[in-house]
């Protein structure tokens, strides 16, 4: 059976005390950072690759996040979500490449989405790929990046409530009334 090309972290979720349990042998044994490194790279490389839109800049902002990590990570302090701690770091790699390269991002790309078996199949999934596509440029850059922070990099609400500085009763609140929203556009 083939992988989906977008993994759940669900089926690779840890608990609060073994992620516990990972931090603190890795600031006592820095090869241990490995299981962290694991855990949490997809989702950083999904999320970046969603926001680059190409898959060597999102592997080199995705590595430069985990150097950023490993050389701050004597300094960390766990209190909350280490995911946040990474986010906020890929988030600011991501920036500072914009910067750097000042170029356009696109959120999707056609030759990124799964193929179907079914020629037909493909054509329709193509068709509300991009109609969902439009949808999404029309969003507030603040929207799109609560819908990247929840379906690409697949963090959960109280992750993504302590990465927006927000409650997470706001978050959920923003995202489905944001999901209801696309539906009714999409179905117009």
């Amino acid at each position: 059976m083939k992988k989906s090309a977008i993994q759940k972290r669900t089926s690779q979720s840890i608990t609060k005390d073994q992620e516990a349990e990972r931090i603190t042998a890795a600031q006592r044994d820095p090869q241990a950072f490995g299981a962290l490194y694991d855990q949490y790279a997809p989702s950083i490389y999904r999320y970046l690759l969603s926001r680059l839109g190409n898959v060597e800049e999102a592997r080199d902002v995705t590595s430069q996040t985990f150097l950023t990590a490993v050389g701050g990570f004597p300094r960390y302090k766990h209190r909350g979500y280490f995911s946040t701690w990474l986010f906020s770091i890929a988030r600011s790699k991501y920036v500072d490449h914009l910067r750097r390269r000042k170029h356009s991002v696109e959120a999707i790309r056609e030759d990124q989405v799964d193929p179907q078996p079914d020629p037909l199949t493909q054509v329709v999934a193509a068709e509300r790929v991009a109609e969902l596509r439009k949808c999404i440029h029309t969003l507030a850059p603040e929207e799109q990046e609560l819908l990247r922070l929840r379906y690409v990099a697949d963090l959960s609400f109280a992750e993504m409530a302590e990465l927006l500085n927000k409650s997470e009763d706001a978050v959920k609140k923003s995202v489905y009334r944001l999901l209801a929203r696309l539906q009714s556009r999409l179905e117009a």
